[in-house]
């Protein structure tokens, strides 16, 4: 898919605190995709803001709230797949962040060399 970038090989711009510098960076203030869950059996947007949170919508809709139980989006999704949302922790969350923050750190590499 695409390789993270490694702390240790980002020529020392970017360190432990790389996403509080990455908002300062990014020319946007939201952006999303949204993808096939299997875990609610129905389609999830995956939303990213400018400080790096995250929202899922199916995390949102299904699995979410703890005081309802979770209702099937489809009638073939059993109670039983919804139990396997992993919420804000999911690797599709954690991948899509993860190739946002990848993509800014290599923009703003090719940027600072360009400026040299």
């Amino acid at each position: 898919m695409f390789e993270l970038l490694n702390p240790e090989q980002d020529s020392g711009n970017m360190g432990a605190d790389k996403e509080s510098l990455l908002e300062n960076m990014v020319d946007w203030q939201v952006t999303a995709t949204t993808i096939y869950c299997d875990a609610v059996a129905d389609e999830v947007t995956i939303v990213v803001y400018k400080d790096w949170s995250v929202k899922c919508t199916g995390y949102e809709k299904y699995a979410g709230s703890r005081r309802a139980p979770a209702k099937p989006a489809k009638e073939n999704a059993s109670p039983k797949r919804l139990a396997g949302c992993e919420g804000l922790g999911c690797q599709c969350v954690t991948w899509y962040k993860e190739k946002l923050l990848t993509e800014e750190i290599r923009k703003n590499q090719q940027s600072t060399a360009a400026d040299k």
